[in-house]
């Protein structure tokens, strides 16, 4: 029995060490397959590693030789374009050298002249010298011997022939002074034409400008129905709001808006534009609408304002002169706007003034002013000259300015120069080709005339009349023209203007002749 049991026991622990090293070999095997698998895992990353570093190294120079291309291809163009103005800067300084030296040789012609005649009137000078020496001489003897024919001395004879000259050239002095008066009247006139006409041509400007229109624009016949509403009620309360008169008749496509306040009769017209774009149109949007765009339109007469007042350079303007001055963009006279029209005046009453030796900023400020009562003129009685003296006179400003709106259309005694030249400025403003309306068809037949006079003749490209038909410019193919026969054609337009047309001072005819070069670096 005890020898069962110890058998037993060995036999267990037998079997515990098989079982143990069994175990320990198993794991020795599991081990050794996941240390196979870690170590194919690892080198499939390192392999991947690999491959992506190479794709990037190529990828990086890839990249690379891209942007040295580009490097390369940018700093070529910038070398051809620095090799371009170079050639164009070569080609200047060898024209600019050229006529350097033919000034040079024409200054060197012209000492050698200057020098031959330097030697001629010396000669001459010596020459007059020894008569003039000759004739004191035989003066003084002839003199000696008149004293004894005469029995008078020298002062005697020269008291009565001073006599004798003096009674005959009373009766002439009339006639001589006639004679200068109207030779002096005729140079004054003849300078005083060719300073207005200087002046008009220092000023360009636009001289058609435009016009403010009373007429809206409506889509169909059935949104003038919607305009007059239920029994009327929209337009009564949009001629409430707006202070005018709305007229729909049976004109297709339009709706008339009618009122003597020309800043009333915009912001209606812009009121009822925005109402028939939005479509909603009854008498509380109306209100809103008319409203809005009256604030919006005061916003632009104070800008108007000031904008006119900053191009002409005058300052210090009360707050009241300049709304009453942008009001001045929405007024028109025969088709001329008047702001245009103030600032023209002040430009060239300026100009005048300068020439003539006075203050260009006080007659600037004068021109721009002086019809400021045409902003006033349907709310207050009387003519815009008196309205704007008032107007002017209750903002301090100076006696000069109150003048010249007052007096600028020679109703009253001119007490200051400044007025004369405004009351000038102001008729050559109102004449200029193109200003009013009755001028405007002639004005464009004018220009149309001289750019076809101009494409007469071989080798012109382009011409174009600027400065209102004071200058022409005309552009000549540089293939098929010289330098010579550019001056050639330029002669010929100005004869042929002469011939074939009539107009007021001259026309400058300016010919241009350009010459390209272009190059391509490769």
């Amino acid at each position: 029995m005890l020898a069962s049991s110890e058998t037993t026991i060995l036999y267990s622990a037998f079997s515990f060490l098989v079982g143990a090293a069994i175990v320990w070999g198993i794991t020795q095997r599991i081990n050794a397959v996941r240390r196979s698998v870690q170590q194919q895992a690892a080198e499939k990353l390192v392999e991947a590693a690999r491959r992506e570093g190479e794709t990037l190294r190529n990828q990086a120079i890839v990249d690379g030789k891209e942007s040295v291309l580009s490097i390369k291809a940018e700093a070529e163009r910038e070398i051809a374009a620095e090799r371009k103005q170079l050639l164009q800067r070569e080609a200047k300084l060898d024209r600019r050298e050229e006529t350097l030296e033919q000034q040079e040789d024409g200054l060197r012609k012209q000492q050698r002249g200057l020098e031959s005649t330097q030697q001629r009137l010396d000669t001459q000078l010596r020459a007059a010298t020894e008569q003039r020496n000759r004739l004191e001489k035989t003066i003084k003897q002839q003199q000696e011997l008149l004293e004894k024919a005469s029995g008078m001395t020298r002062e005697e004879a020269s008291q009565t022939l001073l006599s004798s000259l003096e009674e005959d050239l009373e009766s002439e002095i009339g006639s001589v002074l006639l004679k200068h008066q109207k030779r002096l009247g005729e140079t004054v006139k003849a300078q005083g034409r060719e300073m207005l006409l200087t002046a008009i041509q220092r000023f360009a400007s636009a001289h058609t400008a435009e016009s403010t229109t009373s007429t809206v624009d409506v889509p169909s016949d059935d949104m003038k129905g919607r305009i007059i509403g239920r029994e009327g009620r929209n337009i009564r309360a949009f001629e409430k709001a707006t202070g005018v008169d709305v007229i729909i008749d049976d004109t297709p496509g339009v709706v008339i808006v009618s009122g003597f306040d020309p800043v009333r009769r915009e912001i209606a017209r812009q009121s009822l534009t925005r109402l028939i774009s939005d479509g909603r149109i009854h008498p509380s949007r109306i209100e809103d609408v008319v409203e809005e765009t009256a604030k919006e339109i005061d916003d632009l007469i104070i800008k108007k304002g000031r904008e006119a007042a900053d191009e002409v350079n005058v300052n210090g303007l009360h707050d009241r002169v300049i709304q009453m001055l942008g009001r001045l963009h929405f007024r028109t006279s025969y088709s001329q706007n008047v702001l245009r029209h103030s600032v023209e005046v002040a430009f060239i009453s300026g100009l005048l003034a300068e020439m003539l030796g006075m203050d260009g900023d006080l007659a600037r400020r004068c021109g721009l002013l002086h019809d400021i009562g045409k902003a006033a003129d349907h709310e207050l009685e009387g003519g815009h000259p008196k309205i704007g003296a008032d107007i002017l006179r209750r903002s301090n400003e100076g006696p000069e300015v109150v003048h010249a709106a007052l007096g600028h259309h020679d109703e009253i005694v001119t007490e200051h120069p400044y007025t004369m030249l405004v009351a000038t400025g102001d008729a050559c403003s109102a004449s200029r080709p193109g200003a009013r309306r009755e001028s405007l068809e002639r004005y464009i037949k004018r220009m149309e005339e001289l750019e076809s006079i101009a494409t007469r003749f071989n080798g012109v490209r382009q011409a174009f009349a600027i400065s209102a038909g004071r200058e022409l410019r005309v552009i000549v193919n540089s293939d098929r023209t010289t330098d010579e026969e550019a001056a050639t054609i330029c002669r010929n337009i100005a004869k042929a203007f002469e011939k074939e047309l009539t107009y007021p001072g001259e026309i400058k005819v300016t010919v241009l002749r350009e010459s390209r070069f272009t190059e391509t670096a490769k």
